[in-house]
């Protein structure tokens, strides 16, 4: 690829984690190696298989937003609000100078409005039959209001869609971010995803689909990718917003420009509903796609933030699939799974890891894998993990892996920004 197309950029970030309410504090809680993991605080999980989450902490959605504002829309869209003023903020897109028909809003999540759901299946089951639905229940429920509602608070009225590809939303979003800018149909686009499913159809679900950590006798290191002794992910809350612009209008403007989006990859397992391909087909192509896309060789990346959800299958299928793809590089790697912090944000998870990509890329420092205790078989341990504490390195390129049940893979690289 000859790069015909516009150069893209990110220049603002925003961040609500089970480790950090900001980016920033995101980011400190990542370097430090902080599990966002405790005991469930949002219902009662006494009886549930899964009495943990990774939740938010400290938080009132009124905090951020006006108390009947809040109350019509799902938790989903809050943090997504949420997430997207801080990004926003810090990019300076909210400017009457620029031409707001060039500013879009591509938003993922996983599932969207659970808890709507939840809410008024129970009222209506408590009742006498008589249908009495809040007129809100559809639009806080639906995925794509998330974006309507940050176009709608900014005038942003360029493209504007939610994405939808299971734990590969937000990834998938970022890259059609990436593409409409690159053909030039956008200036700007805020982009990420929110997730807000612990809930007890959340809980229970997972738990039925055996997906979940059981560790209830220690909660803050039952996420532990990559040992042997893993047993599910951790289901966790929050929202990633990143503003993918283009390059020469963020130039002109003076923006910070935090790393260059060099490109990105899609795929399908086309294999099973849940377990990844056995020989890591799908994870294979897609990394071979972001690379071409990107123009990059193997070589040319330092640090692969991998989907790594602690669970027994798909961690071996993902390293096995980067050694295939990186050959003898793969040593020379920094590798790490966030979620060993953050837990698995489904839908948003691809949003929190770009901006974990894009930081590592910025300031040199790959944040660690937590909770590692004793080596799998199955493993190469001659992998460098970055296992308990974060590491100094020049990262000149971050890859980010995330993949969704139903075989969706898609994968996006970052890079230091050079003129």
């Amino acid at each position: 690829m000859n790069f015909p197309f516009k150069r893209v950029v990110v220049t603002g970030i925003g961040a609500l984690t089970p480790i950090g309410n900001t980016a920033a504090h995101y980011w400190d809680g990542l370097v430090n190696g902080v599990s966002g993991a405790d005991f469930i605080k949002q219902f009662d999980a006494e009886k549930f298989k899964t009495r943990f989450a990774c939740e938010l902490k400290n938080f009132n959605p009124e905090d951020f937003l006006d108390r009947k504002e809040a109350r019509k829309l799902d938790r989903f869209s809050q943090l997504a609000i949420i997430a997207a003023d801080e990004a926003v903020k810090a990019s300076g897109i909210d400017n009457p100078e620029l031409d707001k028909d060039r500013i879009g809003v591509i938003w993922a999540s996983g599932i969207g409005g659970m808890i709507t759901f939840i809410e008024e299946m129970k009222g209506y089951n408590a009742g006498d039959g008589t249908p009495r639905f809040n007129p809100f229940f559809i639009p806080k429920l639906i995925l794509d209001i998330a974006a309507g509602h940050i176009s709608m608070r900014y005038n942003f009225r360029g493209p504007n869609f939610a994405t939808v590809s299971a734990c590969a939303s937000s990834t998938n979003g970022l890259i059609d971010a990436l593409m409409y800018i690159r053909l030039g149909k956008a200036d700007a686009i805020v982009t990420g995803g929110s997730e807000a499913v612990v809930t007890q159809a959340g809980i229970g679900g997972f738990n039925a689909m055996k997906a979940l950590s059981e560790r209830n006798d220690d909660p803050k290191t039952a996420s532990r990718p990559f040992d042997v002794d893993r047993d599910g992910f951790v289901l966790g809350e929050g929202a990633g917003a990143l503003i993918l612009e283009e390059l020469e209008h963020a130039k002109k403007r003076g923006a910070t420009i935090y790393a260059e989006v060099a490109g990105g990859g899609l795929s399908a397992d086309a294999h099973h509903l849940t377990a990844p391909h056995p020989e890591g087909l799908g994870v294979i192509n897609v990394m071979k796609n972001a690379l071409e896309d990107a123009n990059m060789t193997a070589g040319d990346i330092d640090y692969i933030n991998v989907h790594g959800t602690s669970t027994p299958l798909g961690d071996v299928a993902e390293l096995l699939a980067i050694q295939k793809v990186f050959g003898e590089h793969a040593y020379n790697l920094n590798i790490s799974s966030t979620k060993s912090m953050t837990g698995h944000l489904l839908g948003a998870a691809g949003g929190i890891e770009a901006i974990a990509s894009v930081l590592a890329v910025k300031h040199d420092i790959v944040p660690p894998t937590i909770n590692f205790h004793t080596p799998d078989p199955a493993i190469d341990q001659r992998l460098n993990f970055t296992f308990h504490t974060a590491q100094k390195r020049t990262v000149r390129a971050a890859l980010s892996n995330t993949f969704g049940f139903g075989g969706h893979n898609a994968s996006i690289i970052f890079k230091k920004y050079e003129e």
